[in-house]
């Protein structure tokens, strides 16, 4: 179940009805996963008040190749052609961004009940963090949820991640890059 609902908002009450069980045991049992490193809880950034902001973590099976044995994608082919990839692709970056963070740096999602989101927030302290989008696309479009998220966290870098092996300036203020380079962008942040 967590695998097809790769990236997605915690509903333990929900996820409990379909498998015939209480919502607190379903919640044991994903302490029990996150304890084991199996997988993470994306804590929501909480930061802007005058917002109605998303409040439940998003729910990342660690390992995108455990997601893909999971649910039975043997190989690159069966995974592109799955609707699960773009989430995979997601819970792989935020997982290589998050281990090569540095010491102190936070990391969150920000969405509002509006549709303001951006996939990964990096935060050092309040005043400085980065904004990070995550898009399967070479040539990624940037919705209204992704400027409006910028205006309202006021990031102190912005990127796009892509699967590309080269990064590249877009709008002022917004960078597209691969994830190897952002990662030794991120190590060298510090």
């Amino acid at each position: 179940m967590l695998a097809h609902g790769q990236g997605s908002l915690l509903n333990a009450a929900e996820l409990g009805r379909s498998l015939g069980v209480d919502g607190k045991t379903v919640g044991r049992y994903l302490d029990l996963l996150v304890d084991l490193l199996l997988v993470r809880r994306l804590p929501p950034l909480l930061a802007n008040a005058g917002k109605r902001l998303v409040r439940s973590p998003k729910v990342l099976v660690r390992d995108s190749g455990l997601v893909h044995t999971l649910l039975g994608l043997g190989d690159a082919d069966a995974v592109l052609g799955h609707p699960v990839a773009g989430a995979s692709w997601e819970g792989f970056v935020i997982e290589t961004l998050l281990a090569v963070a540095p010491q102190g740096c936070q990391g969150w999602f920000y969405r509002t009940a509006a549709g303001a989101e951006s996939d990964l927030v990096l935060e050092w302290s309040p005043q400085r963090r980065w904004a990070i989008e995550v898009k399967r696309s070479l040539s990624p479009r940037l919705g209204k949820g992704f400027h409006q998220a910028r205006a309202d966290l006021q990031p102190e870098r912005t990127f796009v991640v892509t699967r590309s092996a080269t990064g590249y300036p877009r709008d002022a203020g917004v960078e597209v890059m691969g994830l190897t380079e952002l990662a030794a962008v991120l190590r060298q942040a510090g």
